[in-house]
């Protein structure tokens, strides 16, 4: 009665009632749910994307020196590069050819879209290239419109010029050839991801029309999903990585949830030998799996939201990506999953496939295997945590010599604007790191500022960091007041002589001079600066951010199972499964020695960005599989089963879930490793290993041996009865026969 009593309970919950309303009109819910997918993609084509430009990627010093300047009007405007070098093959520079291209790169280029001015060709020290600048006007994002055009008028110098090598690179240039190569990339990951996953869904379930479901739920929402990225980007603008974003997170995920509904429901099927009604195995799994669903998503979503906390565009714009997809996912699996599960019914398991439709089969229950890989654990907790524990302190150690860094250009695919950019450095040393100094003083200190910026300059021309073939350049606003000076040197953006003069002008030079003038505002900015800045500004946010997905993780767990040691547990699981998949990420890509394999060129630096992305992501995928095997543990206690007896049963039955969803998001996260963008690269390996470890290791010797360890203090301070109901059907629908 106790056990009728809490079903009926359950069945009041809203998520209960919206998804078996779906069951009961299928056809309703599916297509409510294709329009909900139309409408997303239609809004979103009508809004566009509206893409980040320079101002929101302000942060810093950096950030409020281009404020300050361009509030004057006197920041500099941005500029392409055509650059003129041998052709390939040649040793040498066909001078005459050159002349020739450089000439036709202005003519084509005056007057052009976006284009302000073009500068007279300058000729590199060595005599072997020629450089001509483009400044660039108007709004960016009509700069970046405009780019295609300017792209197609340097291809025309270059097929009238085949004696020389002409390219253009700049920060649009640059830009646009990323966004090409990413987009390629996102084709060839859906080239992977599908038909793997597909194969291993095959695998799992033995029958095409079950495989086919979860591919089927995780694809229309990462559609939707990209739909509303492009609504959304107008609050927080799109940085370009959102859809591969969404395209990850969608489908794992989603094939997660899927996976969890569709195996409940066949498992209640094979607990009666086929008899139980399928409305009835239906409303099972969805108090049960469908709980266990919405924590999840929950979980996923308040980690996903800890990003916000880093006041990042990027951060922002990739959470905020993150979170559309896994909300939408949810709301699927509570509509559209219950639907397509209800109008299939017993055509799930059709077609099977012959040998792994009877493996499947055996799969409905905990087996053999499962109980084997956890009997140590079960039988020896603490020798089983303590070998357990020390698998990831070994992995995790080279996590404590991880160097980070923000520099941008060095992690971008070698697409034809950044290999011209890598030429135009090689030729042109006057190109390399530059800093902005930007003074902003009173009306009644403007006096002072051009004989401060004079012995600032002085100063900078005497420093052998800042010797350069070109001298630095004085603006001042028209008002008298604000005032900016560039400071050029020959070195490359992520050298260490670049952060040195970084360091000289912003702690000797400008305190020493313009930082003397009562009341003046100083700030310096400029490539070098900006990184620094924007690694600055990171690692402040990083332990916010680390406590908020705690804390928010902790509290889900907490309110879900009424239980301070599970919630407890749950959370350092998760914190050590991304321990060690960050000390494996610092070992292959600080070194070489697999960037033939990975296809990547080892800088001996992780992207600042991926630990904290990786963290949270993985913080919040992890906890789906803490919710599926408590869930399931509680369930067997709830039925009388002593502790150790379901500590083995729940994660036995939760096993074939936990492990068939995370060989799919490895199939997931493995095709991001062959992309072309480190930061896609490392955070895919990144990903994979860690759902491993979390699979291997933490599922098989920690969680079992915890929980063993903590059986009689398990559910303090309530009891297993607590929150957690299970609707039970009727006998007369558990034996029903649907004909």
């Amino acid at each position: 009665m106790d056990r009728q009593n809490a079903g009926a309970r359950a069945a009041d919950r809203p998520t209960v009632r919206i998804a078996m309303w779906s069951a009961r009109h299928p056809w309703r819910a599916v297509l409510g749910w294709l329009l909900l997918v139309v409408l997303c993609l239609a809004l979103g084509s009508m809004a566009g994307t509206r893409a980040a430009d320079s101002v929101d990627y302000r942060v810093g010093q950096a950030g409020r020196a281009e404020d300050i300047a361009q509030d004057a009007g006197i920041l500099d405007p941005l500029e392409e590069k055509i650059v003129i070098t041998p052709a390939p093959g040649s040793a040498t520079l066909d001078k005459e050819a050159a002349r020739a291209a450089a000439a036709d790169a202005v003519r084509r280029m005056t007057g052009a879209p976006s284009v302000a001015e073009v500068k007279k060709p300058e000729r590199a020290p060595s005599g072997d290239a020629l450089l001509v600048t483009l400044t660039m006007k108007g709004e960016e994002a009509a700069i970046s419109d405009d780019i295609p055009e300017l792209l197609d008028r340097t291809e025309a110098v270059q097929k009238a010029h085949p004696q020389v090598q002409v390219a253009q690179t700049g920060h649009f240039s640059m830009g646009q050839g990323v966004s090409e190569s990413m987009g390629e990339d996102l084709a060839t990951a859906e080239r992977i991801t599908l038909p793997l996953t597909l194969i291993i869904l095959m695998v799992v379930f033995g029958a095409i029309v079950a495989a086919g479901v979860p591919v089927l739920l995780a694809l229309s929402a990462v559609g939707a999903a990209m739909g509303l990225s492009q609504l959304f980007s107008h609050l927080f603008p799109s940085v370009g990585a959102n859809n591969n974003l969404i395209l990850l997170m969608g489908m794992a995920v989603g094939v997660d949830y899927s996976l969890l509904f569709v195996k409940r429901v066949r498992e209640e099927h094979a607990r009666t030998g086929g008899r139980m009604a399928d409305e009835a195995a239906l409303r099972i799994a969805v108090t049960t799996a469908g709980r266990s669903v919405l924590v999840s998503g929950c979980a996923v979503i308040v980690s996903l939201a800890a990003l916000f906390v880093v006041g990042d565009v990027v951060f922002s714009s990739l959470a905020i990506s993150s979170i559309s997809v896994v909300a939408i996912v949810l709301g699927a699996s509570l509509t559209l999953l219950p639907a397509l599960l209800a109008k299939l019914g017993r055509a799930l398991e059709r077609p099977r496939l012959p040998l792994l439709g009877r493996l499947a089969a055996r799969s409905s229950g905990p087996g053999r295997l499962w109980p084997r890989l956890l009997r140590p654990a079960m039988n020896h907790p603490r020798v089983a945590l303590v070998a357990g524990l020390l698998v990831i302190a070994g992995l995790a150690l080279p996590a404590l010599g991880m160097q980070l860094s923000s520099t941008e250009v060095s992690t971008l695919p070698k697409v034809a604007a950044v290999k011209a950019r890598d030429r135009m450095m090689e030729q042109f040393p006057s190109q390399g790191a530059d800093y902005l100094v930007v003074v902003r003083t009173d009306t009644e200190q403007r006096g002072e500022l051009r004989p401060a910026l004079r012995d600032l300059e002085q100063r900078a021309e005497r420093d052998p960091l800042f010797r350069s073939d070109m001298a630095p350049r004085t603006r001042i606003a028209d008002d008298g007041t604000t005032g900016t000076l560039r400071i050029k040197t020959p070195y490359a953006i992520d050298s260490d002589k670049a952060q040195q003069a970084l360091d000289r002008v912003r702690d000797d030079l400008v305190p020493g001079t313009a930082g003397r003038i009562p009341g003046a505002e100083t700030a310096v900015t400029g490539d070098v600066a900006r990184n620094a800045d924007v690694l600055d500004h990171q690692m402040d946010a990083l332990p916010w951010v680390i406590g908020a997905v705690l804390a928010l993780s902790f509290l889900v767990m907490l309110v879900a199972f009424r239980s301070v040691p599970v919630a407890l547990v749950s959370t350092l699981l998760n914190v050590a499964s991304a321990l060690g998949a960050l000390g494996l990420l610092v070992l292959v890509f600080q070194s070489d020695w697999v960037q033939g394999q990975l296809d990547y060129e080892s800088n001996g630096f992780i992207v600042a960005r991926i630990p904290l992305f990786l963290f949270v992501i993985l913080f919040g995928l992890s906890t789906d599989y803490n919710v599926f095997m408590v869930s399931r543990i509680k369930e067997a206690a709830q039925q009388g089963k002593a502790t150790k007896e379901a500590i083995l049963e729940g994660i036995g039955r939760s096993a074939s879930v936990v492990t068939g969803g995370a060989v799919v998001m490895v199939a997931v996260f493995v095709s991001f490793i062959f992309t072309n963008l480190l930061e896609m690269k490392q955070l895919g390996f990144g990903l994979c290993m860690a759902v491993i470890l979390d699979v291997v290791v933490v599922r098989i010797l920690i969680m079992p041996a915890v929980l063993q360890l903590l059986a009689g203090r398990l559910w303090w301070p309530g009891s297993a009865g607590d929150r957690l109901q299970v609707a039970v059907p009727a006998r007369h629908e558990e034996v029903q026969v649907v004909r």
